[in-house]
């Protein structure tokens, strides 16, 4: 499994719709093959900053499956505009993990 970790920074005054468009941007990014789950957390310390963290198979199922599908142009209409600077996204593979 691959963990996808994106930093996301809303411009201000937009935290609310943000939030309602992401619950509604979600339907596109479950219905991928290899997809597993996903959250979103607003960052306490920080004002519209917020981490996405999303499980996949792989790699190729976030990069292929998703960027290249037309879920994703979808997600994309609802919610790139809300980003300031746009976000870098990185994957991770656990190496360890204590249960």
């Amino acid at each position: 499994m691959i963990l996808e970790v994106a930093i996301l920074y809303v411009k201000p005054n937009l935290q609310d719709k943000f939030v309602a468009d992401f619950a509604l941007a979600s339907e596109y990014i479950q219905a991928i093959d290899g997809y597993c789950s996903h959250t979103l957390r607003k960052c306490i310390e920080n004002d519209g900053q917020y981490i996405l963290l999303v499980d996949w198979i792989d790699v190729e199922s976030h990069e292929i499956g998703f960027r290249k599908s037309k879920g994703y142009l979808k997600w994309k209409e609802l919610l790139h505009d809300y980003y300031e600077p746009f976000p870098t996204v990185n994957h991770y593979e656990t190496v360890f993990e204590n249960k």
